[in-house]
């Protein structure tokens, strides 16, 4: 396979390294150049010769939001002989200045990688970036079956899941997985900026996994949230009514009366938030499962972590899931495993003889 990638941010440089490892020609470009010789040196692929006429199978987009569209309309015409893509987490937007340029839209089929990290730029990117992730591919009436099926097929390479959505339907959706959640993230971190230290020192591994995302680039989100913003306000202004609905109970209580209902308001909130957590996929996409903790206290000392993977490892037990939570002024943090229920009994017993403190 012949891959061309315009642009060699995370995205763009995970993609080459991914493809490279499988054994695809992908060359690179960007419209900073350093940003692309960066990106050859770590490996993602070669950048052409200056005279070299470039006819690859296919021309992944992967510039930023509001150049995107005017990146594929140039390849469509640049490369007449390929597939083009782009992999920008808003598809509605970039198909319609597609279509109004004129341009062929036979040879092009949006798509999305749902992976990515809070560290942006080639020097973040990685090979594995998109193992197991899901990649939506998003057709319109007007591409061809065997274009389709390329995009696919370099999805697949780099270790994605894919998954097929009409652009409207794919921009509705991430609305609701992706983008609202950095909103919601960003919102809640910005309460922290006017606490006191005290106050923040006793933040918590709650509070470190709803703001998790919260650092990532004002710039490239505002482009996203700009490009997606009739999809991402229809999910606030549900989310708006309950949280006004939220606001209210809480109001009624504070001012002592009996406040019928409001406590039921707020254990129905809690509890459509169990409900929605349950439909998250589990590990791999498959069917959510229910695992149980064996929480081990670690000394904050250099090796006891490596330690302790070392000592489950031995063990034979598979972690599903970790967390590590630091104790305000505490000399050791509280390590969170979560395992196959089967197994939790067995691990907690197990490192206990190994000389690990199990906490509850």
């Amino acid at each position: 396979m012949r891959v061309h990638l315009v642009g060699t941010g995370l995205i763009g440089t995970s993609l080459g390294l991914a493809l490279t490892r499988h054994g695809d020609e992908v060359t690179l470009e960007d419209a900073v150049p350093t940003h692309a010789a960066l990106a050859r040196d770590l490996g993602a692929g070669r950048l052409p010769g200056p005279d070299e006429v470039l006819e690859p199978d296919l021309v992944v987009v992967a510039a930023p939001p509001d150049v995107t569209a005017g990146c594929v309309v140039a390849a469509l015409a640049r490369f007449p002989g390929a597939a083009v893509t782009d992999v920008a987490s808003v598809k509605g937007s970039v198909l319609a200045a597609v279509r109004a340029s004129g341009a062929e839209l036979a040879r092009y089929c949006g798509s999305h990688p749902m992976a990515g990290r809070e560290r942006s730029g080639a020097v973040s990117g990685r090979h594995d970036l998109f193992d197991g992730r899901a990649w939506v591919v998003t057709p319109t009436p007007e591409t061809l079956p065997e274009v389709t099926a390329l995009v696919s097929d370099v999805a697949r390479a780099a270790g994605a899941a894919v998954r097929r959505l009409p652009p409207a339907e794919h921009d509705r959706a991430v609305a609701a997985v992706s983008h609202v959640p950095q909103l919601a993230a960003s919102l809640v971190a910005a309460r922290l900026e006017a606490l006191d230290e005290a106050a923040v020192a006793l933040a918590g591994q709650g509070l470190r996994d709803v703001t998790r995302i919260a650092e990532s680039d004002p710039h490239l989100w505002t482009q996203i949230l700009a490009g997606n913003a009739g999809a991402v306000r229809e999910v606030l202004d549900g989310l708006a009514a309950d949280l006004g609905a939220v606001v209210d109970a809480l109001a009624a209580l504070e001012a002592g009366a009996d406040a019928p209902g409001a406590r039921g308001t707020l254990a129905t909130t809690i509890a459509a938030g169990n409900a929605g957590h349950a439909r998250i996929p589990g590990k791999h996409g498959a069917a959510p499962t229910i695992y149980e903790t064996v929480r081990v206290l670690v000394p904050d000392e250099p090796g006891q972590l490596g330690r302790l993977f070392a000592d489950i490892g031995e063990i034979g037990t598979n972690i599903e899931e970790f967390h590590l939570d630091h104790g305000l002024g505490q000399d050791f943090g509280l390590a969170e495993v979560d395992v196959v229920p089967a197994a939790a009994a067995g691990l907690a017993d197990a490192l206990a003889t190994r000389g690990w403190r199990i906490h509850g």
